[in-house]
């Protein structure tokens, strides 16, 4: 393939949700931790070289809505992608089409990981925000011009970073999206025996007008594991077309 494998990796409620109170019971905490070991503990059962977030994800996790320090005046910077050398193992790849995030490091730590900060923007992403991204030694790449190119996204994230196996984190919407265009080849769901029965929180697929519609997409099962605790691991390949 010209892309990553790509699997979507999320720790649910027992109604579906992919954030809220239910992960601040000591139930959500052990489902919570056994999400991490999966993909970034030290024996993980997935080996992939970076994951992939919406702008939503990034700013509820890391960025916390933090406004980007903008220089007005910056220069004009060169077109195209920016690609940074790191020694880090792993990529936070950060959909941010418009160039929105408050980042202040090139470097991401989520629990014992680190990442190398990685931004996918659209042609409409401004030269002052690139400009501060360059500033920062923060990578990023071009992929459309007024909507995100996914098929773009993928094909760069392997050639230029040399991303062979990529983890679909969230949200919803975004993980959504990826399935529709065909592009997220295993879903990976760890279940909490707990919910909080809100009826605000995302679920783990949600369709946005103008990027996704409610056509349905069938799964075959791959795995099916009772854990500790009550927790339940799912892996589903996606029948892509």
């Amino acid at each position: 393939m010209n892309r990553p494998y790509i699997f979507c990796h999320m720790e649910v409620s027992v109604d579906g949700k992919i954030i809220g109170k239910f992960m601040g019971t000591p139930e959500g905490k052990k489902s919570g931790k056994l999400f991490y070991n999966l993909a970034f503990g030290e024996k993980p059962h997935y080996r992939h070289q970076g994951w992939l977030s919406g702008r939503t994800t990034t700013d509820d996790n890391f960025t916390k809505y933090q406004k980007p320090e903008l220089d007005k005046n910056a220069p004009a910077v060169p077109e195209g992608d920016f690609v940074v050398d790191t020694d880090l193992d792993k990529y936070y790849v950060s959909v941010d089409p418009s160039g929105k995030l408050g980042w202040t490091s090139n470097i991401l730590s989520y629990q014992d990981t680190k990442a190398h900060v990685l931004e996918i923007l659209t042609e409409k992403a401004s030269n002052e925000y690139k400009a501060m991204l360059r500033k920062l030694k923060i990578s990023y790449i071009i992929a459309g011009k007024d909507t995100l190119d996914y098929h773009a996204v993928v094909e760069k994230l392997k050639e230029k970073f040399h991303i062979d196996t990529l983890m679909l984190g969230g949200g919803g919407v975004l993980n959504w999206s990826f399935i529709q265009a065909g592009l997220c080849d295993e879903v990976s769901i760890v279940i909490s025996p707990s919910a909080d029965g809100s009826a605000d929180s995302p679920s783990i697929f949600e369709t946005k007008e103008g990027l996704s519609d409610d056509t349905p997409v069938s799964f075959s099962l791959k795995g099916v594991e009772e854990k500790e605790d009550g927790c339940v691991w799912l892996r589903y390949l996606v029948n892509n077309k």
